[in-house]
């Protein structure tokens, strides 16, 4: 069982997947890793040595942000536009979306769940 950055990597999957279940791992940066650490993409995570493991894991520490220090500074960027009032921080405070999308529809995800409105009556002449 590989253990990088506090995770237990999945031992039946390829060296480049496996990587990914690291937050702030993306498929590309994956394959860098292992390129620079001399691991081929193919190689299960179970099939790793130690030295190779021991490879992978000082690559991410030296050069790389991930996991909790990664999570950290977004949720403090989050909190930065928020204080200052921006457009972005208001959205974010509403739980809307930030990025432009429309809202009249869509939206379930940011929104959550659809609160029915009881429907007016319609006022007799």
């Amino acid at each position: 069982m590989a253990r990088i950055a506090g995770i237990d990597l999945p031992k039946n999957k390829r060296g480049v997947i496996g990587l990914t279940y690291i937050f702030g791992i993306g498929p590309s940066r994956a394959a860098r890793i292992l390129s620079e650490a001399g691991v081929h993409e193919d190689k299960k995570v179970n099939e790793w040595t130690d030295d190779e493991q021991n490879a992978i894991r000082n690559i991410i520490n030296a050069n790389f942000k991930v996991e909790g220090a990664l999570r950290s500074e977004v949720q403090l960027n989050i909190k930065r536009l928020v204080d200052i009032n921006s457009y972005r921080g208001v959205r974010h405070r509403s739980g809307l979306p930030v990025r432009g999308q429309r809202s009249k529809t869509n939206a379930r995800t940011r929104k959550g769940k659809r609160k029915t409105i009881a429907n007016k009556k319609m006022a007799t002449k």
